[in-house]
């Protein structure tokens, strides 16, 4: 497991490496750092083999790394990097194309941090959505040794398990960090699980299909991408789809599916509060809910309310977080009934749940 949020001391930059095969994009991209004063653009590389022979030189503490790019692929990059600077953060540049996606999915279930959309070239508006949403992925990495994260005493990351409160649905909150996470975590899932699983993670249309067809190959349950009237069934994983929110409500003698594209939540739409809150109205509290590494904290108003009927919540520990946002934001608020490693969340969940 290589999820550590590394605290960068104060007074020094967040050291960047950029790579990519095209000489405007590495020009467009190290624009945008060197405007930072948080960020030292170290160097640049315009493939793999040349990444790979400037990082123990240059010490980067973040690689951009193209997805696509001759003599060694994005992917391949990746792989060697996690290898051997399991350290290095990493951030893919992908394009909005269906093999782009793919790749981008999989970097990201193998150990890449993040991504963030490629622009065309010459896109102003798209290029200055870049530079936002770029800076702030990288900074979020590297929170300073000032950060007001939680540290709470060993005792209080672990309460008693209560049997007064049986769960009906097990819902699961992610962000960054997200893909890798659930790629760990819920292949523990066994088969015969009684629980429908619902399932927010924050990513655009077309992404979630992918991974949920990724999760589909390799877990005993059933992973899929939500639809709109589809109904909850026990063994069952359905993950929200990007670009719309997702609700659970009553129909008839079943719980189904609800999807629509209301107002982002949070700046996000789906989003793990709109989920949560309608689990409370659906289940009346009878849930167990997992609020698993994210920036943010999407999903801290809906485990209140989920906590306020009676919901067990759970929260993934700082030290196996890509960022400790979401989960950190539930722990600040005294809400998690336990505090764990992401290894031991879906063992915990089925305790709770009755081990069904």
């Amino acid at each position: 497991m290589r999820y550590v949020q590394d605290a960068i001391p104060e007074g020094e930059k967040i050291r960047v490496l950029v790579v990519d095969d095209s000489m405007l994009m590495r020009r467009m991209i190290s624009r945008v750092f060197e405007t930072d004063a948080s960020i030292e653009l170290v160097g640049v590389a315009c493939n793999g083999i040349e990444a790979l022979a400037k990082i123990p030189q240059l010490r980067p503490h973040l690689v951009t790394l193209d997805v696509e790019m001759p003599e060694l692929d994005g992917m391949e990059t990746l792989c060697e990097i996690v290898a051997h600077y399991p350290a290095v953060r990493v951030v893919m540049l992908s394009s909005l194309t269906e093999q782009g996606a793919q790749i981008t999915i999989d970097a990201l279930m193998h150990g890449a941090s993040d991504y963030v959309t490629k622009p065309s070239p010459g896109n102003a508006a798209a290029f200055e959505s870049l530079a936002t949403d770029l800076l702030f992925k990288v900074k979020q990495f590297f929170p300073r040794t000032r950060d007001a994260s939680p540290r709470l005493p060993v005792a209080s990351l672990f309460r008693p398990r209560r049997a007064s409160m049986p769960a009906d649905v097990c819902a699961i909150g992610v962000s960054t960090g997200g893909p890798s996470a659930l790629l760990d975590a819920l292949p523990m899932f066994p088969a015969t699980y009684a629980l429908p699983i619902v399932i927010v993670q924050h990513m655009p249309i077309l992404f979630t299909q992918l991974l949920a067809d990724r999760l589909n190959g390799v877990c005993a349950i059933s992973v899929v991408e939500g639809r709109d009237g589809m109904i909850l069934q026990p063994g069952v994983a359905i993950i929200a789809p990007g670009g719309s929110h997702m609700r659970v409500v009553r129909s008839g003698g079943s719980v189904v599916i609800r999807l629509d594209d209301g107002p982002k939540e949070n700046s996000c739409r789906p989003a793990v509060d709109v989920l949560f809150r309608s689990i409370v109205e659906a289940f009346d509290g009878r849930a167990i809910a997992a609020i698993l590494t994210g920036m943010g904290q999407d999903g801290l108003v809906g485990a209140q309310l989920l906590k306020a009927r009676g919901a067990t919540i759970l929260a993934q520990d700082r030290a196996t977080s890509v960022v400790w946002g979401m989960p950190g934001a539930v722990v600040a608020a005294n809400l998690a009934d336990a505090v764990l490693p992401l290894n031991e969340i879906v063992p915990e969940i089925l305790c709770r749940s009755g081990a069904r």
